[in-house]
């Protein structure tokens, strides 16, 4: 009995020294944290990655440091913190493309997004802008989807558009919309999305799903806008509908960035910095400084998950079904 009795008094003694996973995020961090990058300094995820940071650290009185490891469309950094210890020291900050396409395009992707990471939430999302030519006399007459659709069944396999390169997300929006609405087109691969709108706006290609730069030459009239790719209208373009709008439901395709942690991270952490990043995109302060990168979106990790697993079960079939291969 008195054995039993002072082996109790152990596990009691032990049970009390352990901190629980609720006092380690009061207490956390203790320590700088990494926010990882996959691309370069200056990019859009960069950008929003040293915005959320600089927030972060003020908040939660530890620094947020920034650590670009870019290369290969962000998998470097991707499976850097999908090795990294789940202790809340690490954080992968990405775009969509690293989550829902790299798996399905890159043989070589040694992640599992859905296996490795724990979804935080996206901070922006940039909707892409299906643009034509006004003023180039095969799409003069093309000013809604509906037209560009017919334009392309009356002439199968005959009428070209363009975007950044084999495996682009505008490249699979437009790929995704041909198939939805049975049409062929012809791809003309740019290197990079500033080329394909210089492409657009030579006449090479006759549309384009354009990223937010587009805008400006929208209202200036140099490109005409038929749809956005987004589920909601764009508050810039608020007369542009969506292509879901314009007759196929369901669709919603954005250039999103979000942030990550490695999927065993205690509970209480992925809490605290989901909260702590929600309310920076929330800050007014903060969202002038966001919205120059796309327009300012949240979700919460069920919301985020989901999104991830139609995106990327979406985008797989268009990859398969229009055989893409990356660049």
């Amino acid at each position: 009995m008195q054995r039993t009795v002072r082996l109790l008094a152990v596990i009691a003694g032990l049970c009390a020294c352990a901190p629980s996973t609720e006092a380690l995020a009061q207490k956390y961090p203790t320590r700088p944290v990494k926010i990882m990058v996959g691309f370069s300094a200056g990019g859009p995820v960069d950008v929003v990655a040293r915005i959320v940071a600089d927030r972060l650290s003020n908040k939660l009185g530890q620094p947020f440091v920034v650590e670009n490891r870019a290369g290969a469309n962000g998998m470097i950094a991707a499976e850097g913190v999908a090795r990294a210890d789940a202790d809340g020291y690490t954080i992968l900050a990405c775009n969509s493309s690293t989550i829902t396409l790299n798996k399905t395009l890159f043989k070589e992707a040694r992640y599992d997004p859905i296996s490795d990471f724990a979804p935080l939430t996206t901070v922006v999302s940039a909707p892409l802008v299906l643009v034509v030519n006004p003023e180039n006399p095969k799409t003069a007459d093309i000013k809604t989807v509906a037209d560009l659709v017919a334009a392309a069944k009356a002439r199968p396999g005959e009428l070209a558009y363009g975007s950044g390169g084999n495996g682009n997300l505008a490249h699979l929006a437009m790929e995704l919309l041909s198939q939805k609405a049975g049409i062929k087109l012809i791809h003309v691969p740019y290197r990079g999305g500033a080329a394909s709108e210089v492409g657009i706006l030579a006449q090479e290609a006759l549309a384009v799903f354009d990223p937010l730069s587009a805008v400006p030459l929208v209202k200036a009239g140099k490109l005409r806008a038929l749809a956005v790719s987004s589920a909601e209208r764009l508050p810039s373009l608020p007369d542009v509908p969506t292509v879901a709008e314009a007759g196929y439901p369901g669709f919603d395709l954005s250039f999103w960035v979000g942030f990550f942690m490695p999927k065993a991270t205690p509970a209480p952490i992925l809490e605290t910095l989901h909260r702590e990043i929600v309310a920076a995109a929330k800050d007014p302060t903060m969202q002038e400084r966001l919205e120059t990168q796309g327009v300012v979106s949240v979700l919460s990790p069920a919301e985020y998950a989901a999104k991830i697993a139609k995106e990327t079960r979406e985008l797989a079939e268009v990859v398969t079904a229009a055989n893409i291969k990356a660049e």
